[in-house]
């Protein structure tokens, strides 16, 4: 029997030039746009439109009817003239039904870098198990951390570890994992011998560099958001080339 093959990349650069990726990708940006992506899907949006740059999401808004909110954040806060920030709190009933376009610092730039896979899944802790429920049977999977600034994110990387604890269900041994994926793992198991209850990952996702950021701006609330294990329990997943972040089916 092969054993399934599972890549992790703790940033997008970190995926080799040319590489040929995955049919299916994992995309993790757990301060804040994968988090706040499932929170979007599970409070009823129509789905999320993500794209790079600031100029694009307002061109793209101006274009499409009915006209879709505007949501995102640069330097972690919100957007001026847009209708949401990225802080998963604020995607509540105002977006049921409704299409945002969705741009981040990190968060998007990273789901754009899987465009050669054919199936892009987003996790975060607040939906891993319903992610990893997904991901069983799969013999090939690259797991994609955001990043932050550039910087490789104690975030993204500790989540990774908890979807891969999951996902081999303690018998690593019959896995491919490379580095990345070991790394990944074994902080999570590492970390995870602490554990005392949720405050204990809220505590560590405060130590990251995300998390330091979001203190610093006011928005250390999300912090907690993110670190709810399961508490959106719905796969976002984006289609490209029609760019659209939608419910898995």
């Amino acid at each position: 029997m092969n054993r399934p093959v599972i890549n992790t990349y703790f940033l997008p650069d970190l995926i080799p030039a040319g590489a040929t990726m995955a049919p299916t990708a994992v995309v993790i940006d757990v301060l804040r746009a994968t988090t706040t992506a499932a929170a979007a899907l599970a409070a009823g949006a129509a789905g999320l439109i993500p794209v790079e740059t600031v100029e694009e999401a307002r061109a793209l808004a101006e274009q499409l009817t009915p006209r879709p909110l505007l949501g995102g954040e640069r330097q972690g806060l919100p957007i001026s003239g847009f209708d949401l920030g990225n802080s998963p709190a604020s995607y509540d009933d105002r977006v049921r039904d409704r299409w945002i376009v969705f741009t981040t610092t990190n968060g998007t730039r990273a789901i754009h870098a899987c465009r050669g896979c054919r199936r892009v899944l987003l996790a975060a802790f607040v939906n891993l198990s319903v992610v990893v429920d997904r991901l069983v049977g799969l013999d090939r999977v690259d797991i994609v951390c955001a990043g932050t600034g550039g910087r490789i994110p104690l975030e993204d990387v500790l989540c990774a570890g908890a979807l891969l604890d999951l996902w081999t269900d303690g018998e690593p041994d019959n896995w491919q994992l490379d580095d990345g994926s070991l790394l990944a793992l074994d902080a999570w198991q590492r970390h995870a011998r602490h554990w005392t209850g949720r405050t204990w990952l809220v505590d560590r996702l405060r130590l990251s560099q995300g998390g330091r950021n979001l203190t610093e701006i006011g928005q250390e609330a999300d912090i907690e958001l993110a670190a709810t294990i399961d508490a959106h329990p719905v796969v976002p997943e984006w289609h490209w080339p029609a760019n659209r972040i939608v419910r898995a089916d």
